[in-house]
């Protein structure tokens, strides 16, 4: 039965990797890998629970069935329903943000006929959201504001490669801005501040890196588009000030979440919703006149942002599934044992994860590394491997478009080519990426 449940995950895999071309959605095929997998487990549940568990199921008194359940099953909902919680926690935040024009700043600080400024400020508020936010959210919302500013159907798709890049890595720089590392953060493989302190500034190099090669293929005028300020059903939307002290609350409140945790212990999504009632509170507070109201209907309600991001959490609780399963097989334990066998360099197996989340994209890649590494002591107890990892997945999923769920969204919104992807960025992703990689060895040398 292990042989079975190694396949149907690694034909799922496959599937994934190969989405453009099979036109397959991942979500889909991740939710039926995980379900598929400890459908099969349970089926033949006495042999792994008698050769793995043997002491714990004597103890509980349980059937089989309901040990496995119980005790082992349960484990892997906890940890995928923390990483959702958080999640719609955050993009409902940013929902009630967005409803109430507090990215409307964003929109006029682009503002501007100078597409290498433009760049610079595009960048600049992108890795700051994705810093914050999650960088699936952040893609969706910065795209649809680009949108509304740049006319030049060319230069949008340069823009929204921009957007990508710099909201995963700005997603890789904290914690909370990337499932991948929030991941990390829940499972305790890392701290908040460790991890950023490892990750600043290779990232900001990397970034800058790709952003420059880019810097002199710009046209030296930018056409904008003429937009109508956004109509929200009344006359009177919120002040600036509210507008502001919303913006604050909101993003200010998911820079606490750390600190929250460290002082509580308790989970980040705890956090987070403590974050999103203080916002609703407020929100109420500044449309108390509308709230209960027919024109509170008529506001925007980003259903782009929200159909991406519900996505993106099915197909995150299907891979950590999956993996799970072959990892309660002890497939994952022995293939560790090789790979480490065979690989001692950090650095090696951070380019492997690298080049594997290229094609099965980065969030399954950590997410398997973080079960495969876990009980591999002479590579864990360096702080640095588990931001090493994380900072190469990133990377890597950057070289092709499908290598991350902010790319495969930016595909379908700019019609963007695989051919176009790797003429025009996969080179300028693999540069910004040896030159972050020289700058994380050079730090962890000095420290």
């Amino acid at each position: 039965m292990t042989t079975v449940i190694v396949s149907i995950l690694i034909i799922g895999l496959l599937l994934i990797a190969t989405a453009r071309i099979n036109k397959m959605n991942t979500a889909a095929v991740a939710m039926f890998m995980g379900a598929s997998c400890w459908v099969l487990y349970t089926i033949d549940g006495s042999h792994y629970v008698n050769e793995f568990h043997l002491s714990a199921f004597v103890q509980s008194g349980l059937d089989v069935k309901s040990f496995i359940a119980e005790h082992i099953f349960f484990k892997y909902v906890v940890s995928a329903a923390e990483v959702v919680l958080y999640l719609l926690a955050t993009m409902t935040i940013v929902e009630i943000l967005s409803n109430n024009g507090c990215f409307d700043f964003i929109n006029e600080g682009l503002k501007t006929r100078k597409p290498r400024k433009f760049l610079w400020m595009l960048a600049l508020f992108t890795f700051i959201l994705s810093a914050n936010l999650d960088n699936l959210t952040t893609t969706c919302l910065m795209l649809s504001i680009m949108h509304s500013l740049v006319a030049n159907d060319k230069l949008r798709r340069v823009y929204g490669f921009i957007i990508v890049i710099c909201a995963n890595m700005g997603g890789a720089f904290t914690v909370i801005g990337d499932i991948s590392s929030l991941t990390l953060w829940n499972s305790g493989a890392v701290t908040a501040t460790q991890y950023s302190a490892y990750l600043a500034l290779p990232s900001l190099v990397a970034l800058v890196t790709t952003l420059l090669l880019f810097y002199e293929k710009l046209p030296h005028r930018l056409e904008l588009v003429n937009t109508i300020p956004p109509y929200r059903g009344d006359d009177t939307i919120l002040n600036r000030w509210q507008r502001f002290l919303m913006l604050i609350v909101g993003i200010g409140g998911l820079w606490f979440i750390p600190t929250f945790h460290s002082i509580t212990a308790l989970p980040p999504f705890v956090g987070a919703l403590c974050v999103l009632a203080l916002l609703w509170i407020v929100n109420e507070l500044c449309n108390r006149q509308l709230i209960y109201s027919d024109q509170m209907i008529h506001r925007r309600f980003p259903l782009a942002l929200q159909y991406a991001n519900i996505q993106n959490m099915m197909f995150f609780i299907g891979i950590i599934f999956a993996i799970g399963a072959v990892n309660e097989t002890s497939m994952l334990k022995q293939f560790s044992n090789l790979l480490v066998g065979n690989l001692q360099n950090p650095y090696i197996i951070g380019a492997a994860v690298g080049l594997l989340a290229a094609f099965i994209n980065n969030m399954t890649s950590l997410v398997s590394n973080i079960y495969i590494f876990s009980d591999v002591t002479q590579l864990t107890s360096d702080q640095a491997f588990w931001p090493l990892i994380s900072f190469c997945s990133t990377m890597g999923g950057s070289l092709l478009a499908m290598g991350t769920i902010a790319g495969i969204y930016f595909v379908r919104m700019e019609n963007a080519t695989v051919a176009w992807y790797l003429k025009h960025c996969s080179w300028r992703v693999l540069v910004g990426w040896l030159a972050g990689l020289v700058t994380f060895a050079v730090m962890h040398w000095l420290m």
